[in-house]
């Protein structure tokens, strides 16, 4: 028997898969990364050494009005260690300045003060001036251009008033943006509705090129990387972290060429060959990213390109949250059919893009496919079955359902953190 460890909300939950079943293990090297230098150190030395431009202090220097993005509860960004040392580095060219830290929500709903305290810390909670961008908040917003794809860009107002505007993140693979981190933070982060409605249509997320690890071509990258040129986005810090959300390393710099170094190494660290298997067991990273079934679908998306035909997908998330989005929920909960609701949506033109779309196209396309046993111990098993998977409360039920499906000499591959790797055919 093979053990693996799966993470889920806080904590791992272990599993044992038999020999003769199991094909492989597909993780990251980042999990396997031992940094060399403490975390502040990391930060601190490359915030010194930025990748094309100067030191964001000098940058800062002048300026009256600087907006920090940063992002929200759904994202592992380290802020308790990267924000303070953020400020740090503006202070030191212009301790006077005018900085607001703004939350880039996206498309989700707004951080609560809790949320903040927990990710922020209590000093900068207190003492910082924080503001949630809201999507839909029309006052808040300002009509930017037009992106390439043709959709109508409109970004967060106090974005585009700020004569510096920085950002923070992290690099891990996206399922359809090829990358999370850079560009991201403004589109879709202080972007409106309108525009991530846009952005994410059915013809770019049926895009061969909207995948994990996938930049070039990819017409949602695009689109986002003309938007945060727009917004004047100069200088970013982003951070690629390990299984236990440490930092391993950090890129700092101008917000092009230093979000593509750190593209270029998790890409390295990420990439996996494919293990075709009968069944695939996965987690959407543990906390905070599996907080709610409209997250876990990028975990499934790492099974479904290892996993054969007919396959069955096993997904450990807390969804403790819930479904996600509302209109996510009820697209599956009105149609009894995954392929009616795919083809439905293919059908559907880029501005009348509904809310959650994306998500439901890609959740369809596996269901298509595949089955879906979800694990959790924290969500209503209901609202599971009402999106056409199946509930397990541990993943040993789990994994015994699935024998009693595909037969109880089912080929295993896991993919313990499903968000943390790319899969390569």
């Amino acid at each position: 028997m093979v053990r693996v460890s799966i993470p889920y909300a806080r904590v791992f939950v272990d599993l044992e898969v038999a020999d003769q079943n199991l094909r492989g293990i597909l993780e990251s090297k980042a999990h396997h990364v031992v940094a060399t230098e403490d975390q502040d150190d990391l930060v601190r030395r490359a915030l010194e050494n930025p990748i094309g431009s100067p030191r964001l202090a000098e940058l800062a220097r002048g300026k009256t009005k600087i907006v920090v993005v940063t992002s929200d509860h759904t994202r592992p960004v380290p802020s308790k260690t990267t924000l303070p040392l953020l400020l740090e580095e503006i202070r030191r060219g212009n301790p006077a300045a005018e900085i607001t830290i703004l939350i880039a929500t996206g498309f989700h709903r707004l951080t609560t003060e809790n949320e903040m305290l927990k990710k922020f810390g209590e000093h900068i909670v207190r003492h910082e001036k924080i503001v949630n961008h809201d999507c839909r908040d029309e006052a808040s917003l300002v009509e930017v251009g037009v992106l390439p794809s043709g959709g109508q860009l409109i970004l967060n107002r106090l974005a585009m008033e700020a004569d510096l505007l920085v950002a923070e993140g992290f690099i891990e693979p996206h399922f359809f943006a090829g990358f999370s981190g850079g560009r991201k933070s403004v589109m879709p982060g202080v972007a409106s509705a309108t525009t991530v409605l846009a952005n994410h249509c059915a013809q770019f997320i049926a895009s061969d090129y909207a995948r994990a690890g996938v930049l070039e071509n990819n017409p949602i990258h695009i689109d986002m990387l003309y938007a945060a040129k727009k917004a004047n986005l100069a200088f970013i810090l982003n951070v690629v972290i390990d299984a236990d959300k440490k930092i391993v390393k950090a890129f700092a710099g101008d917000a092009e060429k230093a979000h593509l170094d750190g593209c270029a190494m998790v890409a390295e660290m990420s990439s996996v060959a494919a293990v075709p298997a009968d069944i695939v067991i996965t987690s959407n990273g543990g906390y905070p990213l599996d907080q709610n079934i409209y997250q876990a679908v990028k975990g499934m998306t790492a099974a479904e390109a290892t996993l054969k035909e007919g396959g069955i997908i096993i997904i450990a998330a807390a969804c403790n949250d819930g479904h996600g989005g509302q209109d996510f929920y009820d697209t599956f909960y009105n149609c009894p059919s995954a392929k009616e609701i795919y083809e439905n949506i293919l059908q559907t033109p880029m501005e009348r893009t509904i809310a959650d779309q994306w998500e439901s196209q890609i959740l369809a396309r596996i269901l298509i496919k595949h089955q879906v046993i979800m694990v959790t111990d924290q969500c209503d098993p209901k609202i599971i079955t009402d999106m056409h998977m199946t509930h397990a409360h541990t993943l040993e039920d789990a994994l015994q359902l699935a024998y009693q499906i595909k037969g109880h000499d089912a080929s295993v591959t896991v993919v313990p953190d499903g968000v943390a790797v790319i899969v390569r055919a």
